[in-house]
């Protein structure tokens, strides 16, 4: 009930959100009509079908989403002969195209229905389930929370209520401006004698709404946005709500003799689960009993699991004979990374020579309750956590947690960890970082700018995007985009990303043998800034299943457009990530 609670009110929140504006102007369209048998049923539709489209979408239905893009399309050009049919209303008589009669006899209907004291409810949830088909909210936390859940435990009838809890939330915020801008509405009637300017002005912002989705503004510029303004507002209702933190670390302070004064957060859930153990034999929570316990969470192409493997690494050597026991949790994010083999390579690769369990079925990740690559939970001898972070970073404050909890069970920790790192564990230069991790596939893929959009399941032939801007990106050659990866046909396909970062990484798969590459940075060789797969004149092969190392800049970090091509068909590119 508590996270039906927060994900309704993380909805409400959506009204001060730059991610709404593109679909305020179809709401207020019909702010002079009855709330009652205009407004709410146009709510409602936009509310139920967002749940019912976002369901099937989270959980990875491919047909699911390239449905939901021929429907946007279609409201996009329902929507637009309703704007148009405000701003002109003799379209409605001529009817001279099937969508702008449409239009027009769906205005003209709500209209004359209203003004005989009648309500057409139907014509009113019919523009509400085109706008939910249009709707796309920025997924702050609290959305972040219920899609993410959503993808790892499948459908389900929690998933659907969430998303609906979270769409009415959003449908009450705009009911209650709706009934205030309705007020306006009757008032500029009344005392301008306004009421035909004011529709038209309607008009004009429907069409700007419609122009606005149509550019992708409501997924790309908007939504960087609206995270800046929302997030914050988002953990304090999550924290006041008494839910576990959604981000970062457990709070804590020094207490007497710079001690940290650390909470207990829960007995240590089940470890049982796991689909097969490496470098052990199956652990459980009985075993671990008067043992110093950091679970930690990873996938094994993640970069930024990379960049802590090697102060985990440390930890578990240093205090191993303490009494600390570390256990990774390999929980996979692409379908790649679910072979066993694929994560021993890897284990080697990264000289983790502690128990990693496989979880393969999100079994420890769901009694964890987590959400995060990385995540490091830390338990006492006594079984209980005492302390959890997320994500990179407060390596100083994790292991004075473990000394802090050796020394609680009567352990001496003795000297501190010293870590070593390869070029690829190198913290991110978080500095001169501008791009975020990109993904590939089309259930995640965003700024993507060859022409032509992009295709699902089905080969297709890109053209480089001729100019591109920050963070965009864009195939060339013949690729099949399925969900996860883009995959290359023939030989001689590109991949082009305008980036600023220092580091540039690119996971990569080959499905039955090596594929040669060719990276260029503006242009040009790489030279001194060729990252550790590839040699200075760009050469590199994919041999693997795993994240390659492209480009490592030494000098001065600026915006750089990256460029790799593929000199062999067969080639899987899922994600790009940047340090």
């Amino acid at each position: 009930m508590l996270l039906i609670l927060l994900a309704y009110l993380g909805g409400v929140l959506t009204i001060v959100s730059p991610c709404i504006l593109p679909v305020l102007p179809f709401v207020f369209a019909r702010a002079n009509q009855s709330f009652v048998r205009s407004g709410l049923p146009m709510l409602a539709g936009m509310a139920i079908t967002f749940a019912g489209i976002a369901t099937l979408a989270a959980v990875g239905g491919g047909w699911a989403v390239q449905a939901n893009q021929w429907g946007r399309w279609a409201a996009i050009l329902l929507l637009g002969a309703f704007g148009l049919t405000l701003l002109f209303p003799a379209l409605a008589d001529r009817a001279m195209r099937p969508l702008v009669a449409l239009g027009g006899r769906l205005s003209a209907s709500a209209d004359a229905a209203e003004a005989e004291g009648r309500g057409r409810i139907g014509t009113s949830l019919l523009l509400g389930i085109a706008t939910g088909l249009l709707w796309a909210p920025c997924a702050g936390p609290i959305l972040g929370l219920i899609l993410t859940g959503a993808a790892l435990n499948g459908a389900s009838a929690s998933t659907s209520l969430l998303l609906l809890a979270y769409a009415l939330g959003a449908a009450t915020s705009l009911a209650l401006a709706l009934l205030v801008g309705g007020r306006v509405f009757r008032a500029m009637k009344r005392s301008l004698g306004a009421g035909e300017w004011v529709r038209r002005g309607l008009g004009l912002l429907v069409l700007a709404g419609v122009a606005a989705i149509a550019l992708g503004l409501d997924t790309g510029y908007l939504a960087k946005l609206s995270t800046a303004q929302t997030n914050a507002i988002e953990q304090g209702l999550a924290s006041k709500l008494g839910m576990k933190d959604m981000a970062g670390s457990t709070k804590v302070k020094e207490g007497q003799g710079g001690a940290l004064d650390l909470p207990v957060e829960g007995p240590m859930p089940s470890i049982d689960g796991a689909v097969e153990w490496l470098n052990s034999p199956p652990l459980t929570r009985e075993q671990l009993r008067g043992k110093v316990v950091l679970v930690d969470f990873w996938t094994y192409s993640c970069i930024n699991c990379i960049r802590a493997i090697p102060y985990v690494r440390a930890w578990a050597e240093r205090y191993r004979d303490a009494g600390l026991v570390v256990i990774g949790v390999h929980a996979p994010e692409f379908a790649f990374e679910r072979a066993v083999a694929n994560v021993r390579r890897a284990m080697a690769d990264l000289g983790i020579a502690y128990p990693v369990a496989i979880d393969n079925d999100y079994k420890i990740w769901r009694a964890f309750d987590n959400r995060y690559w990385p995540a490091h939970y830390f338990v006492d001898a006594a079984g209980r956590v005492r302390y959890h972070h997320f994500g990179e970073g407060k390596y100083d404050v994790s292991e004075r947690v473990i000394r802090q909890l050796l020394r609680e069970a009567g352990r001496d920790p003795g000297a501190a960890a010293s870590v070593r790192k390869a070029a690829v564990e190198e913290s991110a230069a978080g500095a001169t970082l501008r791009s975020p991790e990109t993904y590939l596939g089309y259930v995640r893929a965003a700024n993507f700018q060859s022409p032509g959009g992009m295709p699902h399941d089905k080969s297709n032939a890109y053209l480089l995007p001729a100019k591109l801007s920050l963070n965009q990106w864009g195939l060339g050659g013949r690729w099949t985009v399925n969900k996860q990866a883009s995959v290359l046909d023939t030989a001689g396909g590109r991949i082009r990303f305008r980036f600023h970062a220092r580091d540039l990484h690119l996971v990569l798969g080959a499905s039955d043998r090596p594929v040669r590459f060719r990276v260029t940075i503006d242009g040009k060789a790489p030279g001194a800034d060729a990252g550790l797969d590839v040699d200075a004149a760009g050469n590199g092969r994919v041999t693997g299943q795993r994240l390659y190392q492209l480009v490592r800049q030494q000098g001065a970090v600026g915006e750089r457009e990256f460029e790799i091509e593929f000199l062999d068909p067969g080639v899987q590119a899922f994600a790009f990530t940047f340090g």
